[in-house]
């Protein structure tokens, strides 16, 4: 019996709305999540916690840096900024400063605005900020700036392969 090869109009497997390396790095860990994905983007913070209606705290930022000229990757919760200097000690750092588009997109695979907490082109430090514990989910980017996942925190940070790290600005 001959069996029609799948097409457009007849997929073999649900479409994932996350960027196809994301979903590839879910599949591979084993990790069945609901992305969520906005016509609007939800590239910031603020713009994710409105699309989802979370806290800003519960959204998890995934920020690059450069250490030395090294890229590090920091999860921060929406609401808190990082402290550079906290950073740059916690790595026993000369200079850490905020990576550019380009080694963001060469670190990660994924443009700002969009990078998620794990599922990387190329392996990277991870610091975790504690904060992100406070929370029994929280929600990241799936790849894009209009998608997003729900996960706990303690889950995320060891798929991210993170070290949890006190690396929030103090509150003025």
């Amino acid at each position: 019996m001959n069996t029609p090869e799948p097409t457009a109009a007849t997929p073999s497997a649900p479409v994932s709305p996350a960027h196809p390396r994301f979903a590839e790095a879910l599949a591979r860990l084993g990790l069945q999540v609901e992305v969520r994905r906005f016509p609007d983007a939800t590239r910031t913070a603020a713009e994710a916690a409105a699309a989802i209606g979370c806290e800003l705290s519960e959204i998890v930022k995934s920020l690059v840096f450069a250490a030395d000229g090294v890229p590090v990757l920091v999860l921060m919760d929406g609401s808190s900024r990082v402290d550079v200097e906290l950073v740059r000690r916690e790595l026993g750092a000369q200079k850490v400063e905020r990576a550019d588009a380009a080694l963001v997109r060469e670190t990660t695979g994924y443009a700002i605005g969009g990078v998620p907490p794990f599922g990387h082109a190329t392996k990277t430090r991870v610091l975790a900020d504690r904060r992100l514990l406070d929370h029994a989910v929280v929600w990241a980017a799936a790849g894009t700036p209009h998608t997003v996942f729900p996960l706990d925190p303690k889950t995320l940070i060891a798929h991210a392969g993170a070290t949890v790290v006190d690396v929030r600005e103090p509150a003025k």
